[in-house]
């Protein structure tokens, strides 16, 4: 723990004079006073008079590593945590760091991103200061096969902490493969990025989204019909750094059972929040091809069954899905086959 980070501690239990910090430091009381200034200069608002010493008022909202790490009750992920202002993207930089060699579980977050990216190039709406915007880098012993899997269990993770958050586990859908839906409206993407080595993953770089304070009215016009925000849904804004600590405690936790037994170990869990199965959708391949159907399970490598009009059975990879509208869906009624894919 740093001096700065060591004052913080101290000042979030009780008020301290410069001479307590200094001997409590092992530092000059002018380096005291610098330390403080550096709090200040980041957001802490932090009063100081004599007699009384340096007392702590108020604390930024800001996704910092003095903010999240204190309470963060993680074995391994996040415990190697970098802050950042403003990044173009934070899958970028996780992923010069896992190649640097940073440990397993470590954490990129950013108040901003300028060219935060999505699945198929799309872009991710990244305003600053409102939002979560977290890449993770994950060294699984698992090969390739396995990989996509790690990004439905990502998607469970965030569903798990949406709800907690919500306090309403029915209001929160997971849409194959990397969106979770509030209400049917999508508050998070990820963007999950892999290095191989022969029929191994050598790393994975995790990208989460969530929308957590950012008013719907201010997204770009493409979004504003599919899209909200935590902080709309409930009415009221949202801790930032207390969802985080959240999510990271409940990705550690899902990403170990991965570990240990796979997808299949998760498939209940996935399941509660998966409700595509029965309904029709559109599917848009990465080569552009596009089939519409109706969505049956997933399968135990991370596929999706999509059952055909023809009837055929096809296994999807990797696509984008749109849910299909209800006029479309009952103009389609009378020509295809109905019932439950699967």
């Amino acid at each position: 723990m740093s001096s700065t980070e060591r004052i913080l501690s101290s000042l979030a239990r009780t008020p301290c004079s410069g001479e307590a910090l200094s001997q409590e430091l092992g530092v000059s009381r002018n380096q005291v006073w610098k330390h403080v200034q550096a709090l200040r200069s980041r957001g802490y608002k932090i009063e100081g008079s004599p007699g009384e010493g340096y007392r702590l008022v108020s604390r930024p909202d800001r996704l910092y590593a003095e903010e999240l790490l204190p309470d963060l009750a993680t074995r391994w992920l996040a415990r190697t945590l970098h802050h950042l202002e403003t990044t173009d993207s934070t899958n970028r930089v996780a992923g010069e760091l896992a190649r640097e060699g940073t440990p397993h579980g470590t954490a990129v977050v950013a108040e901003h991103q300028s060219a935060g990216r999505g699945r198929l190039g799309r872009r991710f709406h990244s305003p600053a200061h409102q939002n979560l915007y977290v890449s993770l880098v994950l060294r699984p012993a698992i090969e390739i096969t396995q990989a996509p899997t790690i990004i439905l269990g990502a998607g469970l993770a965030v569903a798990n902490t949406v709800a907690w958050a919500l306090g309403a586990s029915e209001r929160v859908e997971i849409k194959w493969p990397n969106d979770v839906l509030v209400d049917g409206l999508k508050v998070s993407g990820i963007l999950m990025e892999m290095s191989a080595e022969a029929t191994q993953v050598g790393h994975l770089v995790l990208g989460i989204g969530v929308n957590l304070n950012v008013s719907p009215a201010t997204f770009p016009e493409e979004f504003r019909a599919r899209a909200t925000s935590l902080a709309a849904a409930l009415g009221r804004p949202i801790d930032r750094t207390g969802f985080t600590r959240q999510l990271f405690v409940t990705l550690e936790a899902v990403l170990d059972q991965h570990a240990e037994a796979g997808f299949e170990r998760l498939r209940s869990d996935f399941e509660s929040f998966y409700r595509m199965r029965g309904r029709e959708i559109e599917v848009s391949d990465p080569s552009g091809d596009v089939r519409v159907g109706v969505a049956g399970g997933v399968g135990s490598d991370g596929t999706l069954e999509l059952r055909l009009p023809d009837g055929d059975l096809h296994r999807v990879i990797a696509g984008d899905v749109t849910l299909r509208p209800s006029a479309e869906r009952a103009a389609d009624d009378a020509r295809w086959p109905q019932g439950n894919a699967g």
